[in-house]
């Protein structure tokens, strides 16, 4: 059984997620667990511009995704950060070349689900993932979100991403927030949840 976890992370935040969605999922019997990023469409000028460069070096030992990977897998979890309201435009292109999966029907009845970031509580983190869904629908995969089974997304004692659409993080305006260990925890419970879902399914 194989789970795919595929993100864009411009300043790291979607990156630290990404890799706890793998813990979460590598704790599931049987699991392959496989990380890629999808590709970058900046240039170095505009990265540099942008203060990423370092966390985009950060980012080279994981590979890039190619479209053919997406049919391989039992389950895709998908992390993009918000751009008002919306997936990132490197998510979109990805998602944009996968027209011959969808004629194929590669894609229907695997598990898909999503986690997000943006910049602050209220800057798009359920409209994101809710919106994203709409291709996975399209795709005819089975949607997945973070049920309130996780007890971190009702906590009121501390700002927290996290919603029953998915796991998400506030990386604030200056995007100096890394995500916290509840959000952390949000996203391992995410991949391991998307993961018993995908063993039954295989099943």
């Amino acid at each position: 059984m194989k789970i795919l976890v595929v993100y864009y992370s411009t300043h790291g935040h979607l990156q630290k997620m990404a890799q706890a969605i793998v813990e979460g999922a590598q704790q599931v019997e049987g699991a392959e667990v496989v990380l890629r990023r999808v590709p970058q469409t900046l240039s170095e000028d505009v990265l540099a511009q942008m203060g990423a460069v370092e966390a985009q070096k950060a980012q080279a030992n994981i590979p890039i995704c190619t479209v053919d990977e997406l049919a391989d897998a039992d389950a895709i979890i998908f992390g993009t950060p918000t751009r008002f309201g919306n997936m990132c435009g490197q998510m979109r292109q990805f998602l944009d070349a996968t027209g011959q999966l969808w004629f194929d029907g590669a894609l229907v009845g695997k598990v898909g689900s999503v986690f997000v970031g943006t910049a602050t509580q209220h800057g798009g983190q359920e409209s994101t993932i809710l919106s994203f869904h709409t291709n996975l629908l399209h795709h005819g995969m089975v949607v997945v979100g973070l049920p309130y089974a996780f007890a971190g997304q009702m906590r009121t004692d501390e700002i927290t991403g996290g919603s029953p659409y998915g796991a998400t993080t506030i990386a604030g305006t200056s995007g100096d927030r890394m995500p916290s260990e509840n959000e952390l925890e949000a996203a391992r419970f995410q991949g391991k949840h998307v993961a018993e879902i995908a063993a039954k399914l295989n099943r």
